[in-house]
C-alpha cells in the first residue's frame, strides 16, 4: 500500500510512513517547483538529514534546465508554452516582482527565457515561508453541503420505503 496526499517536505513522507505502515509514498503537486524534493526524500529514507535549501540562484539554473528538457522534448516553441505553468511554483515565496512574473509566465523561447532569468537575484535564500506550502492547483473553496430536506431524520435506514409501481408482479 502507498500513501498519498500532503507530501510537501521529506518530513511528511516520513510521518505518513511511521502513522500509517504503507510501504512507500506517492508524491504529487509537493514536487511543483521543487525537484530536490527527491533527493530529500531519498535522504530522508535512507536516515540522512541533508536537506538543502537552495538559493535563487540555483533555482533559475533549475528553472532554465525544465525548460530545456521541454524544448528537446517537444519543440522550443511547445516546451517554452507548457514551461511557463511551472514559473509560479519555483519562484513562490521568493522576491521575484509581478512585472517578472508575468514576462517568465509569457516566455516563447529559451533566449527570451535567458534575459529574463538574468533579472533574479542569484543569492537570494530559499523562502522558508514557502515550506509546506500547498502546491499546485487547489481548486475553488468547496460550497456548503445541502441535503434534502428530513435527510439525515432516519440515520438507521427504518423508516426508508420506496413505492412500487402498481404492477409489481412484472419485476418492471
Amino acid at each position: 500500500m502507498l500513501g498519498n496526499g500532503d507530501i510537501w517536505e521529506a518530513g511528511d513522507a516520513v510521518r505518513m510512513l511511521e502513522q500509517t505502515g504503507a510501504a512507500g509514498v506517492v508524491v504529487g503537486r509537493g514536487c511543483l517547483g521543487r525537484p530536490w524534493l527527491f533527493r530529500d526524500l531519498a535522504d530522508a529514507f535512507a536516515g540522512r538529514r541533508t536537506q538543502v535549501l537552495p538559493r535563487l540562484g540555483e533555482v533559475r539554473a533549475m528553472m532554465r534546465r525544465h525548460a530545456e528538457l521541454l524544448s528537446e522534448h517537444m519543440g522550443e516553441e511547445r516546451g517554452c508554452m507548457e514551461f511557463r505553468k511551472h514559473v509560479s511554483w519555483y519562484l513562490k515565496g521568493f522576491a521575484a516582482g509581478g512585472t517578472l512574473r508575468h514576462s517568465l509566465a509569457l516566455v516563447d523561447s529559451l533566449a527570451a527565457l535567458d534575459r529574463l532569468l538574468d533579472e533574479l537575484d542569484p543569492d537570494e535564500p530559499y523562502p522558508t515561508s514557502a515550506l509546506g506550502a500547498p502546491r499546485g492547483r487547489q481548486g475553488s473553496p468547496r460550497s456548503r453541503v445541502v441535503l434534502p430536506e428530513g435527510w439525515l431524520d432516519d440515520t438507521d435506514g427504518t423508516g426508508c420505503t420506496v413505492r412500487e409501481d402498481a404492477n409489481e408482479v412484472t419485476g418492471g
